[in-house]
């Protein structure tokens, strides 16, 4: 039985599947354009208490706290997502691929609040991936079903993970953190 080819994608047919379906964000991974899951209620409250004491935290630094609206490519593999939320310090750059300049290549912090559909990919395909921007330093895995937020950090060149189930969870290259309790405060509400 012959296998039946499946069409690689360039870069260029995302950004053009993107702006002709605005009202449904894709992944662009190894030549596949995929259309990405909505979030539950609860995801999306999580990622605006993520946003919402970075955003606090990080008044008056150079850096800038951004939504899952901002589009963040991995050079290294092609690879373009949306993160739930991301940290950029400094000059935002954009990839000089994307004509429309909305995709970011320079995040410091990645979030990815992680969904029954979504956790392994994220844990696994997408964290390697992310791994490979050089300016990321820490990516934030925030539990969906418990109390538990996982930090993935660069030491040197080595990644350590660091979890949290009460307290804070520490984001050093920030000097950030996430108080549990206001990470899962009212994430029904």
């Amino acid at each position: 039985m012959a296998a039946i080819a499946q069409h690689k994608y360039s870069f260029e047919d995302y950004l053009q599947v993107e702006e002709m379906s605005p009202n449904i964000k894709h992944e662009f991974l190894a030549g596949t354009i995929r259309a990405m899951a909505g979030g539950t209620v609860a995801h999306g409250r999580i990622s605006v208490n993520v946003s919402t004491l970075l955003n606090m935290q990080l008044r008056g630094k150079p850096c800038a706290v951004h939504s899952s609206d901002v589009r963040i490519r991995v050079r290294k593999s092609g690879v373009a997502t949306y993160p739930d939320v991301s940290v950029i310090c400094g000059r935002i750059e954009l990839d000089p691929e994307d004509r429309t300049s909305t995709t970011a290549t320079n995040p410091k912090v990645l979030v990815e609040v992680l969904s029954p559909s979504t956790e392994l990919y994220d844990r696994t395909d997408k964290l390697e991936n992310y791994k490979q921007i050089e300016s990321v330093q820490e990516v934030v895995f925030v539990a969906h079903d418990t109390r538990r937020i996982e930090v993935v950090r660069r030491v040197g060149d080595s990644w350590k993970h660091f979890e949290y189930v009460e307290g804070e969870a520490e984001l050093a290259s920030v000097q950030c953190t996430l108080p549990l309790a206001e990470v899962y405060r009212d994430p029904t509400a």
